[in-house]
């Protein structure tokens, strides 16, 4: 189960990762690691650093990709990307985060993206 789920979320960020590049961001990085955790995907848009939580799914009987990021969740999300400002030396760069919901069907297709800038 765990691993059909690391799948999907590998689908997802790819498919979020088409999406941005096709909108004419440029990918910096995807998955980034530290101690902390990880971001799933860390893009430029024109001079704006884009920090993308990817939620992907198969079904909405759960919910909502984009309803399923907590509070918590969003102050994790804050804190990796001070840790990737800091780490690059782009402290003084303006940045922004974004949630890219993913919907797959049954085959794998996807079957609905969407983009919310400036999330939260």
């Amino acid at each position: 189960m765990a691993d059909a789920r690391k799948l999907l979320g590998r689908m997802g960020e790819e498919a979020a990762a088409r999406y941005l590049e096709k909108k004419g961001c440029r990918i910096l990085s995807r998955n980034h690691c530290c101690r902390l955790g990880e971001l799933d995907l860390v893009v430029s848009d024109g001079d704006v650093l884009v920090f993308v939580e990817v939620r992907a799914r198969t079904g909405e009987e759960y919910g909502l990709a984009q309803e399923s990021i907590t509070g918590r969740k969003k102050s994790r999300l804050r804190l990796l990307a001070w840790q990737y400002l800091k780490e690059k030396g782009k402290t003084g760069s303006m940045c922004r985060f974004d949630v890219i919901a993913v919907l797959f069907d049954r085959e794998g297709r996807v079957k609905r993206l969407e983009h919310f800038e400036n999330a939260f």
